[in-house]
């Protein structure tokens, strides 16, 4: 996906908010290397998924895009994708939750541009194209949990999280990605551990955005489907981990039915193989499980709490009042009224008024840069609620263009200017713009004539509360910085500033690797000789053993190729020699991995069509 902001050249069309994540792929950063970590997790995994996996993980593999041989061009999985009602596009690495969900409600796959570098073959706590790719895509071809992943961007997207849980996200992707970088010190690690440590620490009682991860984690990125006896593999953790998508099969590994509240209950830890996983009895069933748990959400019980929620997470959310006005932007105090209900709010920076998801003409952030502030409730003259007035009850009350007015609400809220405009949407009064306008509480100014208009928010309840601006395409419209997810445009993660200069001695393992390639590649076109193709490995094997006596995983593609049809005893036996000395001296981590390919390569089934 080259075009930053896709749906240009036939690609999903990215909403405005979303695409400050959005990056080129560049396919040409790959390095044979890359490559090759590339098709010895896919070759492992597919070998050893079949029957493990579940159906329409093999199945869904051909169908979205994706090969064993190489990594797969995004814009090409997207044309793949388009028939079942997705997309595909390249990020940078690592995005808020709720940004994650919001692309797929929006039916569009985030694909992590990086790939795992090889001393992390197995598993990277980072985001790669192998987790993302592999491990995403495919079974989205199947249409139970293609519908349960919509419905969990839909509803993920309006979690609520916490400040601290924010800062817990940023020590998180600092630690990944030091995690992933080869380059990073013992110490550098260890000070990125301590300060996670903390800040989860200091992240208290979850929130509601942190149990909806739970709930992602334990089913689309580690979930396990059919009988706690017999189970099947389905998340995408474990799809894209080579060594987890074995050990998770083990008896020591706790397998538990899926059950909604002990799922959520039940914290993860991203930089570590899971100690338990749950397993479903069909997709249908974790669609109930998110529907349930969405009726606990702010965004459908409104109220107090849900305000306050609003207020711990710190970021730009949105309070919907029951005329149906929708504002948008940082809620920074509530004052309640007697009976402890919400009777006037505060926002502060930039606000944006809204109905039904599209900002009020003229109500944007431009009008309202500095804040905003607004009572909620009814008038204490009236019974009937103040969105729900007639023309007769807003005439007796002088609610008219021109007029002087003064509105007394039941919680002691008292608003009185000039009234200049009364905006009605869907039959509803959903707003009222005063001049010369007091607001007061008692003794309390909370708004003066100073200040300017006043916009007045009208509705007796709050309904909803959620995460991020009810039309973000226009609350973001004019600004560089997502206020919700601290990006910027194309930023991405430190992984994706990996530099393509290479010194000249990986150049040329480089150019090893793009050889046997090559090789391989012309075995399967019969283009070479046999003769010709022993001669180049032969020299290919003789510059590794010089030059490079640490590299195992070009050993293991020389052997694949000895092992089919060369006529080169000697050299396979000494190759494998090498391979299993570097297994037990350097490499002990990856014994079984490399003990897989090992017997791969002599089995000829296994060579890819």
């Amino acid at each position: 996906m080259n075009d930053k902001h896709a749906g240009d050249r036939g690609g999903p069309r990215v909403p405005a908010h979303l695409r400050a994540f959005l990056v080129a792929q560049d396919y040409s950063r790959y390095t044979p290397v890359d490559h090759a970590v590339w098709r010895f997790v896919m070759r492992q995994n597919r070998h050893f998924l079949a029957g493990r996996a579940h159906p329409a993980y093999l199945a869904g593999l051909e169908a979205s895009g994706i090969g064993i041989e190489s990594i797969p061009r995004v814009e090409e999985m997207n044309a793949c994708l388009a028939p079942y009602k997705w997309g595909a596009v390249t990020i940078g690495g690592f995005i808020p939750g709720v940004a994650f969900y919001d692309f797929q409600g929006h039916g569009i796959l985030p694909i992590a541009t990086e790939i795992r570098q090889l001393q992390h073959v197995d598993y990277t706590p980072a985001p790669d194209i192998i987790h993302e790719a592999a491990g995403h895509a495919p079974i989205l071809c199947d249409p139970d949990y293609s519908e349960y992943v919509r419905l969990f961007g839909d509803m993920g997207a309006k979690a609520l999280a916490t400040r601290e849980e924010h800062a817990v996200f940023d020590a998180v992707l600092h630690l990944s990605n030091l995690l992933e970088d080869g380059r990073s010190s013992e110490e550098d690690v260890a000070a990125a551990k301590a300060v996670l440590a903390e800040r989860q620490a200091a992240a208290h009682e979850p929130s509601e955005a942190e149990l909806i991860a739970r709930l992602y984690w334990w089913t689309v990125e580690y979930g396990l489907f059919g009988t706690v006896e017999n189970p099947l593999i389905y998340g995408a953790g474990l799809l894209s981990s080579v060594g987890e998508s074995r050990s998770c099969l083990e008896p020591d590994v706790v397998k538990l039915p899926f059950e909604l509240e002990t799922c959520i209950a039940t914290p993860f830890d991203i930089t570590t193989r899971q100690p338990q996983l749950f397993v479903c009895e069909s997709f249908a069933q974790l669609s109930d499980a998110v529907r349930t748990f969405a009726e606990r959400m702010a965004f459908r019980t409104g109220g107090t709490a849900a305000v306050q929620k609003a207020i711990r997470s710190a970021h730009t959310a949105t309070v919907q009042y029951s005329s149906g006005l929708q504002v948008s932007g940082t809620v920074a105090a509530l004052l309640l009224d007697e009976d402890d209900q919400p009777a006037y709010l505060r926002f502060s920076g930039k606000v944006a008024l809204a109905v039904a998801g599209q900002e009020i003409e003229g109500q944007g952030t431009e009008r309202h840069a500095h804040g905003f502030s607004a009572p909620v409730g009814r008038i204490a003259s009236c019974a009937r609620a103040l969105e729900n007035w007639q023309h007769e009850d807003l005439q007796r009350h002088g609610i008219l263009a021109g007029h002087s007015a003064q509105l007394e609400f039941t919680s002691g809220v008292t608003v009185s200017g000039t009234v200049e405009h009364c905006h009605v949407a869907y039959g509803q009064l959903v707003l009222i713009t005063w001049s010369g306008c007091t607001v007061t509480r008692g003794e309390e100014i909370l708004f003066s004539p100073d200040f300017g208009p006043y916009d007045m928010a009208v509705g007796a309840t709050i309904d909803s509360v959620f995460a991020d601006a009810a039309d973000p395409e226009r609350y973001y419209a004019q600004s560089a910085t997502n206020e919700l997810t601290h990006a910027t445009p194309s930023s991405g993660s430190p992984a994706h500033e990996r530099t393509t200069t290479v010194d000249p001695a990986t150049s040329r393992l480089h150019s090893l690797y793009q050889s046997v390639r090559k090789l391989r590649e012309s075995q399967a076109t019969g283009a070479l000789s046999r003769q010709q193709a022993e001669a180049t490995l032969t020299q290919v094997t003789s510059t590794l053993q010089d030059d490079y006596p640490e590299d195992w995983l070009l050993r293991i593609e020389i052997y694949e190729l000895l092992c089919a049809d060369m006529d080169l005893p000697d050299v396979r036996t000494a190759v494998r020699s090498e391979i299993e000395h570097l297994r037990d001296t350097r490499f002990s981590h990856l014994s079984n991995l490399i003990d897989n390919a090992l017997a791969l390569a002599t089995t000829r089934t296994a060579k890819p069509a």
